[in-house]
Parts: structure tokens; sequence; C-alpha cells
């Protein structure tokens, strides 16, 4: 058996659907690395969702890697990761022409790295707002005993209630030391955590320091790290990075003790989770945030 036709047997869902007779596309595509995402309307339900196609070609050497290791697709592991802040999995399976595919509900707003690169200044209630409601989204994929991998505002939508929504688990892979062995350097590059990088054995913390990333870009509009287009740029990673205070110097000092501590470079500096990181800044809020910025 190749690799390719593992994988179309890693996919194979509850259902094998013709796509284009079953929905309507309203939008056009959007292609992401590995798959291609449409909005479209279920003609059975009229229901607006939005619809994954992976390019089985693209993810197969990734898939490959796990082979005999029982890993689930990107469909099962989204229907078994659920929260307020997780984008819902509706339903999985294969395309009458073997592409698998994800049916998720469709999360109007925009997506978070759109909002942090207009370099409009949040108030600092908001900031604090969002730096908490995307930790609880990591929370919950950690508690459902999974690691993200790709943590970064491209996979953070932002709804027009002004609720955080986390989405695409292409990545994604169960919280199992045998599924984050050294040499698997799969993620973004400016938000890779250094073991990654230096292709050592990971866990969960990877997530944490791809979170402390984009908690401080929130926090502050800017980057710790010069950044860059390639996995050379996550070799900075090592480094410290630029104070938080530089960029915000009113910001309450446990979101900032709480923030740096997510981008050490050595995991066991970390949180252990981002419950202890909510923890670490539970009390900051009220006048103290509102106050600042």
């Amino acid at each position: 058996m190749g690799i390719a036709d593992l994988f179309k047997g890693l996919f194979k869902g509850p259902n094998r659907v013709d796509l284009w007779r079953r929905f309507e596309r309203l939008r056009e595509s959007t292609s992401g690395t590995m798959s291609a995402f449409y909005k479209v309307r279920d003609l059975k339900s009229g229901e607006i969702r939005g619809l994954k196609v992976i390019d089985q070609t693209k993810a197969a050497p990734v898939e490959g890697r796990y082979k005999g290791l029982n890993k689930p697709c990107e469909g099962e592991i989204g229907t078994l990761i659920s929260g307020p802040h997780i984008a819902r999995t509706i339903e999985w399976g294969e395309t009458t022409t073997g592409d698998p595919f994800v049916l998720q509900e469709f999360v109007e707003g925009t997506v978070l790295h759109t909002v942090l690169s207009s370099k409009k200044s949040l108030p600092a209630d908001r900031r604090l707002d969002l730096i908490r409601q995307a930790a609880e989204a990591i929370s919950t994929v950690h508690d459902a005993g999974f690691v993200h991998r790709d943590i970064c505002p491209r996979n953070f939508i932002l709804r027009p209630d002004g609720k955080l929504t986390l989405f695409d688990f292409g990545l994604t892979v169960p919280d199992k030391p045998v599924f984050l062995q050294p040499g698997n350097r799969i993620g973004t590059p400016n938000y890779m955590a250094p073991e990654v990088v230096r292709r050592r054995q990971a866990d969960k913390r990877l997530d944490i320091f791809s979170f402390g990333v984009t908690a401080y870009e929130i926090a502050t509009l800017a980057a710790p790290w010069p950044r860059g287009k390639t996995g050379m740029a996550a070799l900075a990673h090592d480094s410290p990075p630029t104070p938080i205070e530089e960029h915000w110097p009113e910001i309450p000092a446990p979101l900032a003790t709480a923030i740096m501590a997510c981008l050490a470079a050595e995991p066991a500096k970390r949180p252990e989770s981002m419950q202890v990181f909510l923890k670490m800044i539970e009390k900051v809020g009220g006048e103290s945030v509102s106050a600042s910025g």
C-alpha cells in the first residue's frame, strides 16, 4: 500500500459525497498549503457551511509520517474538539472523486491576522479579552487530548460579536510523544517553537510558545522577533525576545510576565498549560487595564 492509498484510508468517513451536486458554491475557494476552502450552501438543508477539501497529493507526505499509528484524520479530530471558541465540525468523509473533505460551521468574521495587520490599536481591555479567548480555545484543544501545531493569528476568526474562534486542524495530532517526535518541523515559521525548529522531541508546550507570539502581537501589534518567510526566521527564537514593555510600557505586570514566560526557549520554563497561563492573568482587568495602553 502506497502513501496515497494509506492517506485515503485515513480519511474514509461515514459518507462518500458528490460535493457539487450537494452544495452550491457561494464564494471562490481560499487555498491553503494542503487544501481549498469554500463557503457553500447545503442544497438539502439550505444551511450556509464551510467546506474544506484536502489535496491528498500535498497532504500525503505529512500523513505518511504517522503510518501504522492509527492517527485520526482531520475531520475526526474536529468532531472530538468542541467548545465555545472552536469552529464546529459537522461532517467529514470522502468525495466521489476520492478527495477527503471536512464540513464545518461557516464562521462569519475577520481573520485575526487581518485585524492585527491593520495596525489599528485596540483598547487595552479588548486586547486582554482576545488573549484570554485565544488561551481558552487552545486549552480546549489540549483538554481534548490534542496538540494544534499551527497556532497563529491566521487560524483565529474574530466574529462581529467579539467572539474569537480557532479553526483549521489540518496539522493537529494526538498529544502523545510518538506523534511529536524529532524531525516533524511543521507550523508557521514566525510562530514556531525552538524545539520544533531544532527537530527535538516536542509536546503541547509548542502550542504555548506559538500562543505566546500571538498574544504578544495582540498586545502590541508588534512581533517579539524579526519576521521572515522561511524556517530560518524561527532560528532567532532561541534568543531572548524584545521585552514586551518596549512596545506597551503600561502593560500590567502579570500580563507581561505571563506572555513573556510563554516565549521561553526552554519548554520547561513556559507555563505548563494554558490553564496555568489563565491563572497567571486572572486578576488582570478592570481599571488596571482600562487605564493603560
